[in-house]
């Protein structure tokens, strides 16, 4: 589900008091590019990746297009700034949509954490098509290897939880230790990732999840361990007989697994 009426403001205004620091830069910075992917990330979720309002935010353009003859550099920044003018006032549109029209209602008290993880696991690979759609052919966020689905997974738990900490090293188990990739504290949820590469088998993956799990049933604050494995390219045979073999509760560590597309 999508997020509470205070939590769509506070993402809005976060990019928006952004926005004045990147006008001062240039568009080579890389500031920009991740400024630009996390709106749209924001937008997508906030209202729908086929709504109105994150087509019109995708045709912003930030540089001069059609010209005959070479324009100087202060009309490449000019046109620059410009497209931070429409996307402020795009955001600010959508900051008074939401405060106006969206219910005050807080968001139920039945959503846990694990509904909204089930959710960002079902979405994931959507949001990864649609941040290979940029205008005019710019550089993107290829998810190429674990790092890349980590670095997209972390700035989509941004939109549910607070508290996203990283890289904490776990007990050392069988002779070596590891780090984990997520860790919600507060409830307790650690959230392992993987992908899914030619070479790898499904005995692969699930020899390395069953010593994941081995690790984290000595970490104290660790309750849930969601496992999300991600196989664009459909690489693993039976995904719903991995799901079902991982996903159970061993020494009071409740696991679930997700493989995701499938």
């Amino acid at each position: 589900m999508k997020p509470s009426k205070p939590k769509a403001i506070e993402l809005l205004k976060q990019q928006l008091d952004q926005i004045p620091k990147l006008k001062a830069s240039d568009q080579d910075s890389p500031d920009f590019e991740k400024w630009r992917q996390m709106t749209r990330t924001i937008i997508a979720n906030l209202f729908g990746q086929n709504s109105v309002q994150l087509a019109s935010f995708v045709d912003i353009s930030y540089s001069l297009s059609g010209f005959c003859n070479e324009p100087p550099d202060s009309a490449w920044q000019q046109a620059y700034v410009s497209g931070f003018e429409t996307a402020e006032a795009q955001l600010e549109a959508l900051l008074t949509e939401v405060t106006t029209f969206w219910s005050d209602e807080a968001v139920p008290a039945a959503t846990t954490p694990a509904e909204s993880l089930a959710v960002l696991f079902d979405r994931f690979h959507v949001v990864a098509r649609q941040l290979r759609a940029r205008h005019a052919s710019r550089p993107t966020l290829n998810i190429s290897d674990e790092y890349d689905v980590q670095d997209l997974l972390h700035a989509l738990l941004r939109l549910y939880f607070d508290d996203v900490r990283t890289e904490e090293w776990t007990p050392s188990y069988a002779g070596s230790a590891s780090r984990m990739d997520f860790i919600l504290n507060e409830y307790g949820v650690v959230i392992e990732v993987k992908k899914t590469r030619y070479g790898m088998s499904a005995k692969d993956i699930g020899d390395q999840l069953l010593v994941d799990i081995m690790r984290y049933k000595t970490h104290l604050n660790a309750k849930q361990l969601f496992c999300f494995v991600y196989d664009p390219e459909g690489l693993l045979p039976n995904p719903t007989g991995i799901e079902r073999d991982l996903s159970r509760i061993s020494d009071e560590l409740d696991v679930r697994c997700f493989i995701r597309p499938k």
